[in-house]
């Protein structure tokens, strides 16, 4: 009896170990033009978003942040390195909102918040539009090489490779329509799907995360 008690004291104690050395998940979740009260967690009166709440009680919520830029390549800059996009070469100029043939891309010498958790033993992965660096073009601008094991989704905009059905000026039009573009879906490495079916990305980029 008294060697049970001591085993089931040393197995308590190290599953208590165990769970106390267990990180925790961080999900960061990049969204387009959403205000700081568009969530009912921050206070919106009629907007209902009962998962994003559910995380944010689970979790950390955070009450004071400010985006590094306005558009997409050197705000997802900023966030992943923590740096101001102009440091590495991510400003915002005409030629720094990367387009479907851009050279350009992340620093390879930047360490990104995912090469930083992987350093700490993290499993890493992206899903979604990446927008920093055209890996057809240039690949080591692949998320890939900026820490992420796996990504899937599209490196830049879908409006920014048209297709031979688009009008021109087809991208400043308000009336949109899939069929003009011809945006390529990867998984890691892989092309999966050109153009991407948009009508099913969100529920797929969903499936993967």
């Amino acid at each position: 009896m008294h060697f049970a008690r001591l085993l089931a004291l040393w197995l308590f104690t190290a599953l208590y170990l165990v769970a106390a050395e267990r990180q925790p998940n961080i999900v960061i979740i990049l969204a387009d033009d959403l205000g700081y009260g568009d969530l009912s967690c921050y206070g919106h009166p009629t907007i209902r978003t009962p998962h994003l709440d559910r995380m944010a009680a689970e979790g950390m919520r955070f009450t004071e942040f400010y985006s590094a830029a306005e558009v997409c390549t050197p705000s997802r800059a900023a966030l992943l390195t923590g740096r101001y996009p102009i440091r590495s070469g991510m400003c915002h100029d005409q030629f720094r909102v990367l387009r479907n043939r851009s050279l350009g891309h992340l620093p390879e010498s930047e360490i990104t918040l995912a090469e930083a958790l992987k350093a700490k033993g993290y499993a890493t992965g992206c899903v979604g539009k990446w927008h920093l660096g055209v890996w057809e073009f240039s690949p080591a601008g692949h998320p890939r090489k900026h820490g992420f094991d796996f990504y899937f989704g599209l490196p830049h905009s879908n409006d920014m490779d048209p297709s031979p059905f688009a009008p021109k000026g087809a991208g400043k039009l308000a009336e949109q329509q899939a069929a003009w573009w011809n945006a390529p879906l990867y998984r890691n490495e892989e092309l999966i799907e050109r153009p991407a079916d948009l009508s099913t990305l969100t529920q797929r980029y969903t499936d993967e995360a």
